[in-house]
């Protein structure tokens, strides 16, 4: 019984009691002061007459002061109890007869979709990824207001338990093409349990937190699991390994001796303050320019005339030997040749795969966190300019922010950023739409714990080419049919998705000379980079 029943029956039992009371005591009142017995029958006649303001017939007017005042008391009882019911009775009702009825099962004839249970903003770039394939998918939601809100968003949503057969089968699971459960890594195992007794064909994928608890997912079980939150915490340290050499580290291989390369513009480079027209990568490097992060906006192609700033992140293609050449131009002469102290702030699963690959790149480190570890040196808020300082920040030459609290984050940018003019910062970002807010703060790089998730999930159930997955740039292999016989040119690819073809594979050879008067042929696939956004565009328009 919910919350509104509840009090509805509580109001009734109340106001019957009322009214069988006063219906006695007027039934006394009219014998004893009136000298006018009446049947308790009648008695309650009048008291629902009074109630419900609709008379009092021959009974009025009463000539004792006792009745009078009894009357008087009746109405004004009647009165509140009217305006009790409105809350507690009338405006739930219309409330609930005005709310969307959320579904408890999916359609009868549905397959080949897709259950997630539940939602987290993790699934928002897994959705977008099925949407763009034109795959269905449905949320199972345990909380019925939350899933009511799902819908009116726009989610395709029942609500039901996940973690119950009956939830499962609700879902349709038997006719599904993948399952995927991504709530907290006890409740994924027991999630995957009661799928796989109900589906033995159906692929699951659970997302954990801690890669130690894999191998009892896979007991379980589930035919993938995916660790989103180590790859992260890699990836982010690999960031500063590499800016302290010309080592390209996180290069997205396209093809033998030609790659896909994030280069961030540290503080210090020769680059800021200077307009792409002027830096002269593509003449003096050797590389091709294809987009650029400015605050967190991705351009591509980035305007000539647009000026680069630390924090600008370009993203560039070519040959080994003359990428390393355009990354000697991105960073500092301290930090080329330099291995200054590097703080970590967070001690999650996340900042520690980060201490662990640093400490395999014997970089040394500090380490703040909320709570007291033995691999923690600092104990404190990394919003504290105190703490932030006793760790050593205002010297430092580079801070990662794995903080889970993008809020937290965003301020201790600005903190260290104020604190360190020259320091490099990178963070990682729980909701895509924090990283525009830490690059304005003062971030040098950002990565989105929700982007990483969403792709490996998107490569697993859709088995998807998926170049690369911990970088912010999305880079996919695919076909076009949609391009078959048109030049780059004259399909807008560029306009119309914000995507770059980068590369072509015919016939089992990658031709990476791509440009406006490439032709894409049948059975030709495209190597196309860009935003998650952009690509999903470039699938739905030219897949």
């Amino acid at each position: 019984m919910d919350t509104w029943q509840r009090r509805t029956v509580g109001y009734l039992v109340g106001l019957v009691t009322v009214m069988l009371g006063f219906a006695l005591g007027y039934q006394y009142g009219m014998g004893a002061f009136e000298d006018d017995p009446k049947t308790f029958l009648h008695s309650l006649q009048v008291v629902v007459e009074t109630f419900t303001t609709t008379g009092y017939g021959s009974d009025s007017p009463w000539t004792s002061p006792e009745m009078n005042v009894f009357v008087i008391v009746m109405d004004l009882t009647g009165v509140v109890l009217i305006f009790l019911a409105l809350p507690v009775m009338l405006f739930p009702l219309f409330e609930n007869a005005l709310q969307t009825t959320v579904p408890t099962s999916v359609a009868d004839g549905q397959r080949d979709h897709v259950v997630i249970c539940t939602y987290s903003s993790r699934a928002d770039p897994l959705i977008a990824e099925l949407e763009s394939e034109g795959v269905d998918y449905v949320l199972v939601v345990p909380n019925e207001e939350r899933a009511r809100s799902l819908q009116e968003d726009g989610y395709s949503v029942m609500h039901g338990d996940p973690d119950t057969e009956d939830g499962l089968r609700r879902a349709n699971l038997d006719r599904a093409r993948a399952l995927v459960a991504d709530v907290s890594d006890q409740k994924d195992a027991s999630i995957v349990l009661g799928a796989r007794a109900i589906a033995e064909d159906v692929k699951l994928v659970s997302v954990v937190e801690n890669p130690d608890t894999a191998r009892y997912h896979e007991l379980a079980g589930a035919n993938a699991v995916l660790t989103p939150r180590s790859l992260v915490g890699r990836s982010l340290a690999n960031k500063v390994t590499t800016s302290l050499t010309t080592e390209l580290g996180d290069a997205i291989e396209i093809g033998e001796d030609f790659d896909v390369v994030e280069f961030p513009i540290h503080p210090g480079s020769d680059l800021v303050g200077s307009t792409l027209a002027e830096s002269g990568l593509r003449e003096d490097a050797g590389v091709n320019v294809i987009g650029a992060w400015f605050d967190g906006e991705f351009e591509s192609p980035p305007s000539p005339s647009k000026p680069l700033d630390t924090g600008t992140v370009l993203l560039v293609t070519g040959r080994e030997r003359a990428l390393e050449r355009a990354k000697e131009r991105t960073v500092s002469e301290t930090r080329r040749f330099g291995r200054g102290e590097i703080v970590v702030v967070g001690h999650g699963e996340v900042g520690k795969t980060v201490v662990r690959a640093l400490e395999d790149a014997e970089l040394p480190h500090t380490v703040i966190d909320r709570e007291s570890h033995d691999a923690v040196d600092v104990v404190g808020d990394a919003t504290d300019p105190d703490v932030l300082r006793a760790a050593g920040v205002d010297a430092a030459r580079s801070v990662i922010l794995a903080v889970p609290d993008d809020t937290s984050t965003e301020f201790a940018t600005l903190v260290v950023r104020d604190m360190n003019p020259q320091i490099e910062i990178i963070c990682r970002a729980d909701e895509m739409g924090a990283m525009k807010k830490m690059y304005r703060a003062g971030a040098d790089y950002v990565l989105s714990l929700s982007n990483v998730t969403g792709r490996m999930l998107a490569a697993e159930v859709l088995e998807e080419d998926v170049i690369s997955v911990d970088t912010q740039v999305h880079v996919v292999r695919t076909t076009a049919p949609a391009l078959e016989g048109q030049t780059l040119q004259e399909s807008l690819v560029r306009s119309r998705t914000g995507c770059t073809v980068v590369a072509v594979e015919r016939n089992g050879d990658l031709e990476t000379n791509v440009g406006p008067d490439t032709t894409i042929e049948d059975g030709d696939k495209v190597i196309v980079a860009g935003t998650d956004q952009g690509t999903n565009r470039f699938k739905e328009l030219m897949g």
